[in-house]
């Protein structure tokens, strides 16, 4: 008994596919779907599947949307320079607890250091004391980090994905587009060693020099999005 397209579709996660010097396709089902009121020269209704296409460079004037404005800008989704910070996963060893942390895709949202500076402290070396608050205090705040520059272990047992979560793309205000629920990025690599594959960040203001994953370069550049 075979099953219902449509229905297989609705089990079916979306998936992120850059598009070389272009943009995001979030393509929410493979299921092509007719249109119909669009037809062919046959009279046969033409069908496509269900996707948008989501602004990466940074200039279109219908954000988040893409307006075709990369093309006149020139975007290119090669990285013109190296990383600012290199790609190695730090460990920093408490009592009940191990923070790990990767700076390479960190999108620099401050979750951490806004929710429990005893424990994430950018003025401290090291920044991160896994003993500074309770653990669960430091698992809570960690959760919090949209990138997944940040996980944790507890008893020698590493958490680095969430379960349960819904798949969404967030548009982050005058940032990056925050990803969640294991949407898969199609085409591109694990990232950075440690990274997770059910949440990451992805640039949206198209100077990131980690592309297609955000490196907290809006901030610098004070990118703006005032629609979102």
């Amino acid at each position: 008994m075979s099953m219902d397209p449509k229905s297989a579709s609705l089990n079916e996660k979306p998936k992120i596919m850059p598009i070389t010097n272009g943009p995001f396709y979030l393509i929410n089902s493979q299921v092509p779907e007719k249109i119909e009121n669009l037809r062919n020269s046959r009279g046969e209704p033409i069908s496509k599947i269900t996707s948008v296409a989501l602004c990466r460079c940074g200039g279109s004037k219908n954000k988040p949307f893409c307006d075709g404005t990369h093309s006149s800008l020139g975007f290119s989704s090669e990285n013109k320079n190296p990383p600012q910070t290199i790609d190695k996963r730090k460990d920093y060893v408490g009592k009940k607890i191990t923070v790990h942390d990767n700076r390479r895709i960190c999108s620099h949202s401050a979750e951490c250091i806004r929710n429990l500076e005893s424990v994430f402290n950018l003025g401290e070396r090291p920044w991160i004391n896994p003993d500074g608050a309770s653990y669960e205090s430091v698992i809570e705040t960690v959760k919090k980090c949209p990138s997944g520059a940040l996980s944790y272990s507890v008893d020698g047992i590493e958490h680095r994905d969430q379960t349960g979560r819904k798949p969404v793309v967030i548009v982050e205000k005058n940032g990056p587009y925050r990803v969640e629920g294991g949407i898969e990025l199609v085409g591109i690599s694990s990232g950075a060693e440690g990274s997770s594959r059910e949440h990451y960040t992805l640039c949206r203001c198209g100077a990131s020099n980690n592309k297609p994953f955000c490196d907290g370069t809006h901030l610098q550049i004070r990118f703006k999005d005032d629609k979102n």
